[in-house]
C-alpha cells in the first residue's frame, strides 16, 4: 500500500526533479499498487512511472481505494510518453497480464489519463486483454470527485490549461537543461571578445568580453522566463516569433544600459544575438503546451532554426570583427 500524503524525501526529490537535478532517474518500479484498501469492486487507475507523476496522482487520492497499474514509460511522464509510445497499447497490456490483474477485480475496466489517449488503442486493449479502456479528466485533481460521481465529468475536467503558474513550474528544469548543453558558450564568446587589431587583448575581455556575457544571460533569462510568463500576451502564434519579440524588448534594455560603452556594430550584433537566443529557447515551450501540434511545431522548426542559425553567425562575425573594422 502506497501512502497519499508527501513525506519529506517525496518534497526534496520534487523540488530536485523541478530543478532538474535528477530528472533522467525520478522513477518508481512498473506494477500495480494499492492506495488504501482496495477490494475486487476497486477502480484500475493507470499512469506512468514517472514519480512526479505517480504522485500528482496518489495524493489526489486520500481517503479512497483504488488500484494503480503504473506502466514503464522510461521515467517519462504520461503526456510526453504517449507522444513517444511508451505509454502505449502494448506497454498496458504487458502490465495488466504481468501483474494478474484479472485475478484481483472482478470488473474488466481500467481508467486511462486523458492526456494518455494517443498512445493507446482503446479497442486493441480489449482485445487482447480483455479489459476496456475508460479515459478519466485531464487533471489528477479531479479523479476524487470525478470517481465519486461515478465517472461523470463536470465542466472543465476535460480542458486543458497552460496557467501562469503551471508555465513557471516550467523554467527551472529548463534553465538546468539549457545551462549544462550551452556552458560553453560564455566562456568561448568571452574569449572572442578580446580579438583586436592590437594587444590590448586582456582590456578588451574586461569591457566586450563583460557585454557579451551579459547579452547571453539575457537572452537567456528572456527565452526561458519572459515567454513562458508572458505568452498569452505576446503578439502571434509562433513561439519562434514569441521569443523573438520578447528578446527585441530585452535587447533593447541591455543597450539602454550600456549607453556609450558599445559603437553602432557591437550593438547591433548584441541586439541580435539576445533575439535569436530568445527566439530559439522559446521554442523548447513548444511541446508543454497546448497550443500547438506535432505538426505545428515540426513547420515551426524548419523554418524558424535556419534564420536563427543565419542570424546568430552573423551577429558574431560582426560582433568580432567590430574592433577591426572600426580600428
Amino acid at each position: 500500500m502506497v501512502a497519499t500524503s508527501r513525506s519529506v524525501y517525496d518534497w526534496a526529490g520534487a523540488a530536485a526533479a523541478r530543478l532538474g537535478l535528477n530528472r533522467d532517474s525520478y522513477l518508481v518500479a512498473p506494477g500495480l499498487y494499492a492506495i488504501g484498501a482496495p477490494d475486487r469492486a476497486a477502480p484500475v487507475l493507470v499512469t506512468a512511472n514517472y514519480k512526479l507523476s505517480f504522485d500528482t496522482l496518489r495524493f489526489a487520492l486520500p481517503g479512497l481505494n483504488v488500484w494503480l497499474l503504473v506502466l514503464d514509460t522510461c521515467g517519462i511522464n504520461v503526456w510526453c510518453a504517449a507522444g513517444k509510445g511508451t505509454f502505449g497499447t502494448e506497454e498496458l497490456v504487458h502490465r495488466v497480464k504481468a501483474s494478474g490483474l484479472e485475478k484481483l477485480v472482478d470488473h474488466r475496466r481500467l481508467v486511462v489519463p486523458q492526456l494518455g489517449a494517443t498512445g493507446v488503442s482503446a479497442h486493441q486493449v480489449k482485445k487482447q486483454s480483455g479489459f476496456s479502456v475508460q479515459y478519466g479528466p485531464i487533471r489528477a485533481s479531479d479523479i476524487s470527485t470525478w470517481l465519486d460521481n461515478g465517472a461523470r465529468e463536470f465542466e472543465g475536467m476535460r480542458d486543458v490549461t497552460f496557467t501562469l503558474k503551471e508555465r513557471s513550474e516550467l523554467i527551472p528544469v529548463e534553465f538546468h537543461l539549457v545551462l549544462k548543453s550551452m556552458w560553453w558558450l560564455f566562456p568561448l564568446l568571452f574569449l572572442l571578445s578580446g580579438i583586436g587589431p592590437d594587444l590590448a587583448f586582456t582590456s578588451r575581455l574586461m569591457s566586450r568580453g563583460v557585454w557579451m556575457v551579459s547579452a547571453l544571460l539575457i537572452g537567456i533569462g528572456s527565452g526561458l522566463i519572459l515567454v513562458p510568463l508572458l505568452l498569452p500576451w505576446l503578439p502571434g502564434r509562433s513561439f519562434a516569433l514569441k521569443g523573438a519579440i520578447a528578446g527585441l524588448l530585452s535587447g533593447l534594455l541591455l543597450l539602454f544600459w550600456a549607453e556609450t560603452g558599445l559603437n553602432l556594430l557591437e550593438s547591433g550584433a548584441l541586439l541580435a544575438l539576445v533575439v535569436v537566443m530568445s527566439s530559439y529557447l522559446g521554442m523548447n515551450f513548444t511541446g508543454s503546451t497546448p497550443y500547438t501540434s506535432p505538426s505545428g511545431v515540426e513547420w515551426e522548426m524548419r523554418r524558424a532554426i535556419p534564420v536563427q542559425f543565419c542570424l546568430s553567425i552573423g551577429a558574431l562575425l560582426i560582433w568580432v570583427g567590430a574592433p577591426l573594422v572600426l580600428s
